[in-house]
């Protein structure tokens, strides 16, 4: 299982050009450097997926310990400077690897023909276009994340349920670039069942590359609407029609303002909630920075008065000289409400 060729390479046997030298053309010089990146990427790659397995099995061993709370794994990725977040996605890289090579077609000297981005871009592709790009490198030809995107493009746009059949057979036909049509499907699919089906009697009618552009962008912005929508606080306190509002937008050509309007919403919420959580960090670690010091230490206690206007009721922020040395002035204003709500965070000035 945990058999992987790595990649016979020395980091001083990369062909670089010299950049002295006036003789090698622009395009040269490119074209060599390019490959040379596509060699690191590919060491990387071996690299990263065995990190993975090694975190993964730090994670296994942990819980077959029984505590099972990953205080060990996580003291792992501390003491190597790795974040969690990467931490776990290099296990999913690790199990990827498996899937793709293990109990896939993929040879295991065939890796060394993917890029970094093509072999992660693959394992996430549909089993259909795994088997293709696994043929293809099986027979030696270098995977690019290009050409992974351009077989699961065509594969979803023949075979996509979500796309009427007219779209389909035209792109089967090469009557329509499926570059085009595969992220109509994505966008799609993020919509309820009757809008999908909507969108589809339109595309009926219009199958041709305009109609496609146009139903896609709407329903780009309906899918970031109606996922904005579902998790902003703000619209759960008063009795809103969100359909009839998102309908009125789309009629008056405003449906892109609307669904900005809606996800910058979300942003600033998330902002809020984030800003409130460290500020009552800062005020914890403050006061407990404040017990510890004393008349002793004059240069902390300095430094614990100046974070005070980070971690005080009111809040003052210096926004730099972008925006002319300004400084906005927050006040934080905790209410006992019947329902979980953010701080309300009144702006003074």
């Amino acid at each position: 299982m945990d058999k992987l060729v790595s990649p016979e390479l020395s980091i001083f046997q990369l062909d670089l050009p010299d950049p002295e030298k006036d003789d090698i053309s622009l395009l040269e010089f490119s074209d060599r450097l390019q490959k040379a990146w596509s060699i690191c990427e590919r060491f990387d790659l071996h690299t990263d997926i065995w990190r993975g397995r090694i975190l993964r099995a730090i994670r296994d061993r942990e819980k077959r310990g029984g505590e099972g709370r990953g205080a060990g794994f996580l003291q792992w990725l501390r003491e190597m400077e790795i974040s969690k977040t990467r931490g776990y996605a290099l296990i999913q890289l690790a199990e990827s690897a498996d899937e793709l090579v293990v109990e896939g077609s993929l040879d295991e000297k065939s890796v060394n023909n993917f890029s970094r981005r093509s072999f992660i871009e693959t394992a996430q592709s549909s089993p259909e276009v795994q088997q293709m790009i696994a043929e293809a490198a099986n027979k030696g030809n270098e995977i690019t994340r290009k050409e992974v995107r351009r077989l699961s493009d065509e594969f979803t746009s023949a075979t996509s349920p979500l796309l009427p059949e007219e779209i389909r057979q035209r792109t089967q036909e090469n009557l329509l670039p499926s570059k085009i049509v595969a992220p109509l499907a994505k966008e799609l699919s993020k919509l309820p069942e009757n809008l999908q089906k909507d969108f589809r009697n339109i595309l009926k009618e219009s199958p041709d590359v305009d109609s496609i552009k146009e139903i896609t962008t709407t329903a780009k912005c309906l899918g970031r609407s109606n996922d904005a929508s579902l998790s902003l606080r703000a619209l759960q306190r008063e009795n809103l029609n969100l359909e009839k509002a998102t309908q009125e937008a789309q009629r008056i050509d405003a449906l892109g303002y609307f669904a900005d309007a809606l996800t910058q919403a979300k942003s600033i919420e998330a902002a809020v909630m984030k800003l409130h959580s460290s500020w009552r960090r800062l005020g914890d670690i403050n006061d407990r920075l404040w017990v510890e010091s004393g008349s002793s230490t004059p240069y902390l206690r300095d430094v614990i008065n100046a974070l005070q206007s980070l971690s005080g009721s009111t809040m003052r922020v210096s926004l730099g000289e972008i925006y002319g040395g300004k400084r906005i002035r927050l006040q934080i204003v905790e209410e006992q409400a019947e329902q979980i709500e953010p701080p309300e965070i009144k702006k003074l000035s």
